[in-house]
Order: structure tokens, then sequence, then C-alpha cells
């Protein structure tokens, strides 16, 4: 531990603060690093940017090197996150699915990317502030373990990390709770230790997704289409699919005299389908594009528990291969608002055993 080198993602906050310091504290040689991947915007519109990696995100953590006496450095992923993760996030929604841009960032930008240049410069380890833990199971496979505080559990956008990058990644946030890293930090003496929390998309500060595709892509936007009952009968008039996503209800632009709700988005028809809430449930959902974890594989029929969205709670369900690269989750009890795009993560008690990207569900119409 003493000597070895460690680069930590430092986002400004005080999580990733705390990180640095209790390495610090724990005798690791710390390399504060922030990722700058904003494109190239105004210089105005950087510094009202209080995302994760906006130029305020620098200013803080270069006080919190500063303090703690450690290197600090500014990393250019420009690149790598206009590829990976605004690329990706605006063909999804074309697509008429709705992607977690965090996870495509976890995986490609803030951990393979971040990892490579921290090994060139002689780290051992990268570290972050997220709320969860790393840990080596009997098998000898490692896994993500959920957090002390379930509260702020952050497995969820972390399930698609590969066994190499987990081999080289310290969470030293996930053994406290948040009021117990805002003590740490007061304790410290750390400028950030009452910053508020970053809620928003770091890329889309103003929470407006379908006014960023618009400008992100330019005549690739799609054009208004119907709204339409599952039947097909034509309900009225959409602005355009990238607007909406599975389960939505405000925004809609029409009364209907009850409740309505986004069901389905069908793109090869350019039409939005609606329906009450009772519409929203299923019980099975399939998944691609799998990354598997405290769990080597799954070939045979296995009772885990899966969460379809960041703030779902988690469901008991049955999953089964069901292809080369698909798995099919069979729950006791339907879930609300299954969406294409979103990852459904599947947990062996605490531990995250996989998971992969929803592709459809058991209703005509898949979104493929």
């Amino acid at each position: 531990m003493a000597g070895t080198k460690v680069v930590v993602g430092m986002s400004g906050g005080v999580d990733s603060s705390v990180a640095a310091y209790l390495l610090k504290e724990q005798g690791y040689e710390v390399i504060g690093v922030t990722m700058q991947i904003w494109q190239d915007e105004e210089q105005a519109v950087l510094e009202e940017n209080g995302g994760c990696c906006g130029l305020r995100a620098v200013d803080d953590a270069r006080r919190v090197a500063q303090l703690l006496g450690i290197p600090y450095y500014v990393m250019n992923f420009k690149r790598e996150f206009k590829e990976k993760v605004i690329d990706y996030f605006t063909a999804e929604y074309l697509s008429g699915r709705t992607p977690n841009p965090c996870i495509a960032c976890n995986r490609y930008v803030k951990w393979e990317s971040l990892l490579q240049r921290s090994m060139e410069i002689g780290a051992e380890y990268i570290a972050t502030g997220h709320y969860a833990r790393v840990e080596r199971l009997s098998n000898g496979r490692y896994a993500v373990r959920n957090s002390v505080t379930a509260k702020k559990d952050q497995t969820y956008a972390l399930y698609n990390l590969t066994q190499e990058q987990l081999a080289r990644t310290l969470m030293p946030v996930g053994a406290y709770t948040k009021e117990e890293i805002r003590a740490v930090a007061e304790s410290a003496g750390l400028p950030v230790a009452g910053k508020e929390d970053s809620q928003e998309i770091c890329f889309i500060p103003d929470n407006d997704y379908a006014g960023f595709i618009d400008r992100e892509c330019g005549d690739k936007v799609p054009s208004p289409g119907n709204f339409v009952s599952a039947d097909g009968t034509v309900l009225g008039r959409h602005r355009g699919v990238t607007h909406y996503t599975i389960g939505q209800r405000k925004g809609l632009g029409i009364a209907f005299g009850k409740p309505m709700f986004v069901r389905e988005i069908r793109t090869e028809r350019n039409e939005v389908v609606l329906g009450e809430d009772t519409e929203l449930y299923t019980t099975r959902l399939y998944a691609r594009n799998l990354n598997f974890m405290a769990l080597a594989d799954i070939r045979e029929k296995t009772e885990l528990t899966a969460k379809i969205r960041y703030s779902h709670k988690g469901d008991r369900c049955l999953v089964t291969r069901t292809g080369e690269d698909e798995i099919c989750c069979e729950f006791f009890e339907p879930v609300r608002a299954v969406t294409p795009g979103q990852a459904v993560v599947l947990y062996d008690g605490d531990y995250v055993a996989g998971g992969g990207v929803i592709r459809e569900q058991n209703r005509e119409g898949r979104a493929e």
C-alpha cells in the first residue's frame, strides 16, 4: 500500500475529494485527475456548467488537491467521450430507445480510457468516489458490492465494468454513508464539504434531452408523427420520438380525460403508442450486450434480483440464457415501464452478478 500509486478521478465533488483524502491517509501515492470531456461550447456555458466535469469542477478539484498536497492534472478525453457517450446517446434516442449515458461513460471513459492513461504514468490502481465496494469473491472473480447505504448505492451504473478494470479499482467511499463522508470532509477541512450533488446528465445541464438531440443531429431528427393506441387507432400527433420515453405521462400535449402514458415507441412507423397505467406492466424482458461480474456466466435457469432502472428497488426473477448474447428475465411479480435501452442489472445478494441492455419485452411490437 505504502508508495502504491493510484489515480483518483476527481469531479470536484465531496465524494471523490474524500476518496482522495482517505487513500492518502492509508498511505497510497495519490494523483488527482479531472477528465476533460466537455466539447467546444462557449466559455460562458462552460463556466456555468456545474456538472461533474465542467470548469467549476476543475477549480474545486484543484483546490482540494492543493490542500491535500497531491499532484493534480486535467486529462483530455473529449474524443473518447464524444464517440462512446454522446454519439451513443443520440443514436439510441433516434432508434426509439432510452439510453443510460452514465453507464457508457463509466465503462469506456472513466475506466477504460482513464485506466489506460493511468497505467502509462505508472499507477497500479484508479479510484473513484462511487458509493459501491469492489471485492474479490471465493470463485476468484471480482464484483461490485452494494455500498453500506442503500440511499446512495451506485452499483447499478457500474455493472458493465470488466474483470480487468475491477482488479485495478479502489472505491473507498462505499464503506461510508453520505453523512459520514460529509463529516470526514468537514473534519479534513476540504472546501467542498457542503457542496451539493450534481443530479443532471453532465453534458445536458438543463435536462432538455430532445433539445440537445435536435442540436446534435440536425436533419437526422425524427419528424412529428402519430400518437396511437395499441391497436393502431390514431389518438393525436407527437413532436418526434426523441421527446418520449416509456412510462412518460407529462409533456404529451394532449388531454385525454384520463391519465395516459407512453407504452411503446415504434420508430419504423414513427408512432408513439399510448395506454393506461395498467398496460405498462409486464413479467418478461430480454436483454443483450451482456456483461457478467460475480457470476462467470448464466447457462442454467437462475433466480436473481433484477433492477430495471437506477431508482428501481429490485424484483426477483428467473434468468435464462436465450442466445449467445441474450438473456430472458421472467419476474415473479409484474414490473412497470420496462424501457428498451436501459440496463437490467442482476444481483446475487449484495453483489452484482451481471447485466445487459434491455431490448424488448413480452408483447407485440417489440422494440429492437
